[in-house]
């Protein structure tokens, strides 16, 4: 039987799904190319699962399977791999929590074991809850006192309200210290659970091998996770001005976005890079390289399961901030009225399609690629697909997407730093 090709000329039979009988899902890709193997573990829960009085409690969990399990100690986590060249980590996001170890493919069955035990066997103890609690309070200190940080939290109240979203995902100081250990468990009963797990695996893999691992070694409680709130903007505060004593103000501005399933992804993609994905994008050429208003100024794009924000920060004087403002608004409103041609279009297609591409020789990359893709949408797209997605994108798909994002009376801001009151007067 001939292979099946993706339309990027990939070979789609790397890539293998099986689902267990009790919900699990195992999504690898094999690259026959590369002797290590970066496996992770895929939680679907994140800080918007969170109640108010669970803020910060995703990313607490996260700091504590590390602590102990009832086999191993903190140190023992810690040299499960080290001690043979691998690595192990995890992260918290707004949607999902994922544990990951990257290892050479022989030491495979060490990864897995560490990665089931501490996931599924941590025990959570009230001596090292109240150790990483104090580690994690450090670690809000920190991002308070580092603004660049501090505005996108502040930004993400500013455009979410009071949903879930717009909560820190480290949580506040206050819900730190007053996190009971009765409340932590609740939430893992309701959210580790087994239907709402993914193990993606990308490098040296053998499919097969990988699933009888995690069904042998993997226990968690049978059913699916409680689904988060729907995304919906809660009371937003529009415009959000913080005055501090800082050198420079921090500036976020954004719009609603898209959601990660979108099919018009691609565009939207297209729409950033172009306004701001680099020193040669629209808005650093303007901002800083013409009028030099700021040293870093650049456009994202958050996808969410069923949303995404449109975003563009920078940092400048307060004194220009109004005129970064204007410039910023100037170039979103002409992105609406004319077309790009399709040198501009063709080079900004160029830069992202490399960018994709460079970052998916990191196996980790590509864990992390297919193991949200299976999480939000439960849909694989190799990387060839990606890109002939990405050269469909046509002047016309540009210019309709800027147009539905950019509607002005949806728009959020937030300041931080030194800043005039009435900067933003004529904008509500």
């Amino acid at each position: 039987m001939p292979k099946r090709k993706s339309p990027g000329g990939e070979d789609r039979s790397l890539y293998r799904k099986t689902t267990l009988r009790n919900g699990v899902r195992v999504v690898t890709e094999r690259l026959p190319s590369v002797r290590s193997i970066s496996l992770g573990v895929w939680v679907d829960v994140g800080s918007r699962n969170e109640r108010p009085q669970e803020s910060g409690l995703s990313h607490f969990i996260e700091h504590l399977v590390f602590k102990g399990t009832r086999t191993r100690n903190a140190r023992q986590i810690a040299s499960a791999l080290e001690s043979v060249g691998g690595s192990l980590n995890a992260f918290t996001s707004r949607e999902q929590t994922c544990f990951t170890a990257r290892v050479l493919d022989e030491y495979l069955p060490e990864a897995v074991d560490i990665l089931a035990d501490i996931t599924c066997r941590a025990t959570f103890t009230p001596v090292n809850m109240n150790r990483e609690r104090q580690v994690i309070c450090e670690e809000i200190k920190e991002s308070l006192d580092n603004p660049t940080d501090l505005v996108h939290d502040l930004f993400a109240r500013t455009f979410w309200g009071k949903h879930p979203l717009g909560q820190p995902i480290m949580g506040s100081l206050e819900t730190m210290e007053n996190m009971p250990r009765a409340r932590l468990i609740k939430f893992i009963s309701r959210h580790y659970r087994s239907g709402s797990i993914v193990i993606a695996a990308s490098g040296s893999i053998n499919h097969d091998r990988l699933v009888k691992m995690v069904r042998e070694r993997f226990n968690f409680p049978e059913g699916r996770a409680e689904p988060a709130e729907p995304a919906e903007r809660i009371q937003p505060e529009r415009i959000l001005l913080e005055e501090d004593d800082s050198a420079q103000t921090q500036f976020c501005l954004g719009f609603p976005g898209l959601a990660y399933g979108d099919r018009r992804k691609m565009a939207m993609m297209v729409l950033s890079s172009y306004l701001g994905g680099g020193m040669s994008s629209v808005l650093f050429q303007k901002i800083r390289e013409q009028r030099g208003l700021a040293y870093s100024v650049y456009a994202y794009h958050d996808f969410f399961r069923d949303s995404g924000i449109f975003g563009v920060y920078l940092g400048t004087d307060r004194n220009h901030v109004r005129q970064a403002y204007d410039l910023i608004m100037a170039e979103c409103r002409r992105i609406q009225k004319r077309r790009l041609n399709g040198a501009i279009l063709d080079k900004v297609k160029a830069q992202i399609k490399g960018h994709l591409t460079l970052g998916m020789e990191a196996t980790s990359n590509r864990m992390s690629r297919i193991g949200r893709q299976e999480l939000i949408i439960g849909e694989y797209f190799t990387l060839g697909e990606a890109i002939e997605a990405i050269d469909r994108v046509t002047p016309s798909d540009v210019i309709d997407i800027a147009r539905q994002t950019f509607d002005e009376s949806r728009i959020a801001i937030t300041a931080l730093g030194p800043i005039d009151k009435n900067v933003f007067s004529d904008v509500v």
